[in-house]
């Protein structure tokens, strides 16, 4: 059956949609996480504290989908990509899930009780499940660009041949830093926008404005460690953007630097990492100079840019492997099929317009200011 796209175009095509997937999760509940990770040092007193709480309360779940959507796109669109990296990163992502379930069960039992105690308990294990997963993202996508220790036998089974001490190098941790960094950031221009002010949201800004420059800084860190140290991966001879998905039919090699190479043969891949440096800047500046929107575009802008600068300058590579680089993923040679990837596009061009609809409309309807006194009067609020 011939179909309207070829396969080479619907590979390319899901690869651009994770993408958008993974950068929609990080400027929606990246601000989720950012708060989270704020709560325990920008509010002080129950009524601050649960002020900040209800900046995110009416939108963080629907957030989340972000995250399901993104799992699910790789489960669907790129399966050797999933069955790898979920073994690989078994207990990391034990630990993720471990701490995003604390934020639904804070949420809900924070303040069913009055004693001091039970509350702070649950401030803190918000900031928990804020802190580990922003953490551990940034950690994994650092420990994705060294590549990871696993190789495929003539029959396509993974061994994964490292161990979960081993994904903590200096440069995972760099990258797991300005995971944080980066989205507390994010949560600090939001709460710029969505708390009353006073001294919560001056509190927010001096901290944003620290975390907004220790995001650059720990940026072009990242950029030096891709250029002069021993990080990147090169296919040799020229691949079949249109053969069949076998991860054994390409080759590829290590080569130091090569997360470089796309920005040198396509120029107008420079506008990721701009925009990262560029976007983060207008966040520090709006965020130091008490400016809402800016330090909020800015925050989004930066993210956005930080995360495509990693997925270009990987392309076609999605999974390397460290220990036998002809077993790496590509775009090329670990997705679905054909008419399996055309459906679930003609699914998604439904589906997806819907989705942005009803989130903008949320946005929309629950939009306003947190504040103390609202919280005696609104039973409906955490």
């Amino acid at each position: 059956m011939d179909l309207p796209l070829d396969y080479a175009t619907l590979r390319i095509i899901w690869w651009g949609l994770m993408g958008v997937l993974l950068m929609a999760f990080a400027v929606t509940d990246g601000f989720d996480l950012g708060v989270a990770t704020l709560l325990p040092f920008v509010a002080r007193t129950d009524g601050e504290r649960r002020m900040v709480i209800n900046t995110i309360g009416p939108t963080w779940e629907g957030n989340q989908v972000w995250f399901i959507l993104g799992g699910g796109a790789i489960f669907a669109a790129w399966p050797f990509v999933y069955a790898v990296s979920f073994s690989g990163f078994y207990l990391a992502m034990f630990a993720v899930l471990a701490a995003l379930i604390l934020r639904p069960v804070g949420f809900k039992y924070r303040s069913k009780r009055p004693s001091k105690t039970w509350r702070s308990g649950w401030d803190w294990a918000l900031f928990v499940g804020g802190f580990a997963p922003a953490l551990v993202f940034g950690v994994a996508v650092g420990n994705v660009l060294q590549g990871l220790p696993f190789r495929l036998d003539g029959d396509l089974r993974s061994t994964y041949e490292g161990g979960f001490l081993g994904l903590f190098t200096p440069f995972t941790l760099l990258c797991g830093l300005l995971s944080v960094a980066m989205l507390v950031t994010h949560g600090a221009a939001w709460l710029t926008m969505k708390a009353e002010k006073g001294v919560v949201r001056d509190r927010a800004r001096t901290i944003g404005t620290a975390a907004a420059l220790v995001s650059i800084l720990l940026f072009a860190g990242g950029y030096a460690f891709t250029a002069f140290g021993s990080l990147g991966f090169r296919l040799e001879g020229v691949a079949d953007a249109a053969g069949p998905s076998n991860p054994l039919r390409s080759s590829a090699v290590a080569a130091p630097g090569a997360w470089h190479d796309n920005f040198g043969a396509y120029p107008w891949m420079w506008i990721a990492p701009l925009a990262g440096f560029l976007g983060t800047g207008l966040a520090l500046f709006g965020i130091r100079a008490g400016r809402e929107a800016p330090a909020f575009v800015g925050s989004s802008l930066g993210a956005l840019g930080i995360v495509a600068t990693v997925g270009l300058s990987m392309f076609p590579f999605i999974l390397p492997s460290s220990i036998d680089p002809k077993s790496s993923l590509t775009v090329w040679n670990a997705s679905s099929s054909h008419m399996t990837l055309f459906v679930m596009l003609a699914v998604t061009v439904v589906m997806l317009p819907i989705v942005l609809i009803y989130t903008a409309w949320a946005f929309k309807v629950m939009w306003g200011r947190s504040t103390v006194e609202s919280l005696s009067s609104n039973p409906d609020l955490y």
